[in-house]
Order: structure tokens, then sequence, then C-alpha cells
């Protein structure tokens, strides 16, 4: 996981989220709408904690965990910076697969937003889930991150130099059958898995899910240009926009095809 670490390290995930606003909003959109009222919450693998923040924001008791050290400080200097510090139980510094110290059934709900498409061995993917489900409780909402795989797909054809080498045809049909991203070229977005989308389900109610919703992370909006977006903001008609895009995120026939990331929304049976 060293090449994790060092990715995270250096690379600006809290603006990336600013830079790239539309995932957050949809994700955080359906995120309170499964919430509890009330509660405790573990944000695992939070990176700088910008959904953590939110969390606090709302009043719940939030536990941050992250694998990256750096991010975990970096977390800690938002809470401080926002005044929130005493809606944080901890920052950790922890391995999704192995969340020591963390009791069973502590949580009400529990976010993982990165570490699962950082899990390329089955076995790691199970233990991650499983430590998951052994801190919420019975009934809990957990809100998953993963990555589609033919969005993946598309993106290499689209733009091959960016991510080989998934720049010739023989490696893209190798990686459609693995799922397995690692960058050819150094301090790039690597180390990473890739889900069909038809695995996604099966595999959260294999390990003590009931599921209750899986959404794409854009929605529609993931199509869009920054051209699109100030046409209809000039117009005054970007909620209305935002409220079709919501509506549009959980249509199964449009995940992986507009966006990178997809949200599983599921209940520990």
């Amino acid at each position: 996981m060293s090449e994790i670490i060092d990715y995270y390290s250096k690379f600006d995930e809290w603006g990336r989220l600013d830079r790239e606003p539309l995932e957050f909003k949809v994700n955080w959109h359906f995120i309170q709408s499964y919430l509890p009222s009330s509660g405790q919450i573990l944000d695992n693998g939070a990176g700088p904690g910008k959904y953590a923040m939110a969390l606090a924001k709302q009043g719940y008791q939030v536990t941050l965990t992250d694998l990256t050290p750096r991010l975990v400080d970096v977390a800690k200097e938002k809470a401080e910076e926002l005044n929130l510090v005493n809606q944080f139980a901890d920052f950790l510094v922890r391995d999704a697969r192995d969340l020591a110290d963390l009791k069973d059934g502590q949580f009400d709900a529990a976010l993982m937003l990165g570490p699962l498409y950082h899990l390329q061995a089955e076995t790691d993917r199970i233990q991650a889930v499983r430590e998951l489900h052994r801190v919420t409780r019975t009934g809990g909402t957990v809100f998953v991150a993963v990555r589609p795989r033919i969005r993946k797909i598309l993106t290499a054809l689209m733009s091959p130099s960016q991510w080989k080498p998934l720049d010739n045809l023989s490696e893209i049909q190798a990686f459609q059958q693995t799922g397995i991203f690692n960058h050819a070229n150094q301090g790039r977005f690597t180390g990473a898995y890739f889900f069909n989308i038809a695995d996604i389900r099966p595999f959260f109610e294999q390990h003590g899910f009931e599921t209750i919703s899986l959404v794409s992370s854009t929605g529609i909006g993931g199509r869009l240009t920054q051209e699109n977006w100030d046409y209809w903001a000039a117009r005054g008609e970007e909620e209305q926009l935002m409220e079709l895009i919501y509506e549009s995120a959980d249509d199964p026939y449009i995940l992986g095809a507009t966006g990178s990331h997809l949200l599983y929304i599921g209940r520990k049976k």
C-alpha cells in the first residue's frame, strides 16, 4: 500500500472535490437521505475529511480514519479551522481492513468512500467490508464508493495516453477481465480495482448487507461540460437541473456511463 500512501500524501483530495463539486453534491444528497437523525458516524478512509466535516456540521459525532497519516493531519487542521473539533470522537490512522480499537456495532452509520477501490485482492476487499459490517450496528446504513469498470474502459478509449498502460487494446481487454489498474507513469492514480456493475450488489449482499440503492455519483450531470453548466446557471435553472440529476442518479441504465464513481447504499442485516 506504500504507493497509495505516497500518492495521497502529495495529491490535493480536498481540492479535487472542490474542483469537481458535482460528485460531492450528489453523494451528500443521498447520504443525507438515509442517515439516522443523530448518532455516531464512522468516516472510514475519509481522506482530508470533506464528508466528515459536513457530518460534523449536522451535529453527528464523527470518528475519522484514513490510511494516509498526512490526510488525517489535514482533517484535524480542517476541523480546527471550522471549529468542529468537539464533534469528532477521534482522528485515526487505520487500514480499512483492520479497524483496530473500534468496537462491534459502535456506529449508527458508516461511510467508506475510498478504500474499496484501492484493494486489488478480493480477500482484501472482503476483509474491508467485513470490518465495516462489524463496526456498524444492526440496521445501520453504510455508504461505500466503488469505481465502475466499464467507465474506465471508456475513459481509456477516449484518452489512451493519459491512462497507460491502457493505451492499447490488448491491455484494455486484460483490464476488462481483471478490473486491476496500475498506472505506468509514476505519481499518477494507481493501485486500483474497478467493479463490474453487475457484481456490486451481490458482493455486499454476500457479506451481510441488504441493498438500499446503487447510484451514480454524478447522474446525468457527469456528461455536462462547463459550458453546459454556465448556460443553465445563466437561465437561473441550476437548482432545477440538480433535481433532475438527483432523479437520474439511481437509473440502472446509466450506471457507469456518466461518471467515474458509484455509491452503494446498504443496511446491515
